[in-house]
């Protein structure tokens, strides 16, 4: 199943190699326009399997914001996280365009090879593309 994304100001985005979102009953969240920062999470279901999250927000000023608001819901819902790294995503829904980069000076650069191909996985008809250069 493909998201198309809803660009709406305060809207989170979050990509999942499978709808762990549905699994899990983690809400699945859409694409905005802009630069934020984002983490890359490994989500541990409860049957032992994992699955990828990548989630950015406008509002986490911190990397750290945005995981701790992912490692809650998680948690309410009996199951665990990890964060393995951080970055930026500049989106852009109106070129579809969206580029990946940076690092997280709290966990360190995300994987932004696995990074792309989570979120090119919900964005097929879209421009992804990644750097380690730039902050």
């Amino acid at each position: 199943m493909v998201f198309a994304p809803r660009v709406a100001p305060n809207q989170p985005f979050t990509a999942t190699i499978s709808q762990v979102q549905q699994s899990s009953g983690i809400n699945a969240e859409y694409g905005e326009d802009g630069t934020f920062k984002y983490v890359l999470i490994q989500l541990y279901l409860t049957d032992g399997s994992s699955e990828w999250l990548v989630r950015g927000h406008s509002w986490g000023e911190y990397h750290d914001d945005i995981y701790q608001k992912t490692l809650s819901e998680a948690l309410d819902k009996g199951l665990d996280t990890e964060c393995m790294g951080g970055g930026r995503i500049r989106f852009d829904a109106q070129k579809k365009d969206i580029f990946v980069y940076g690092y997280s000076v709290g966990y360190g650069r995300a994987d932004h090879k696995r990074t792309v191909e989570l979120i090119r996985s919900k964005y097929p008809d879209y421009n992804v593309h990644w750097s380690n250069e730039g902050y």
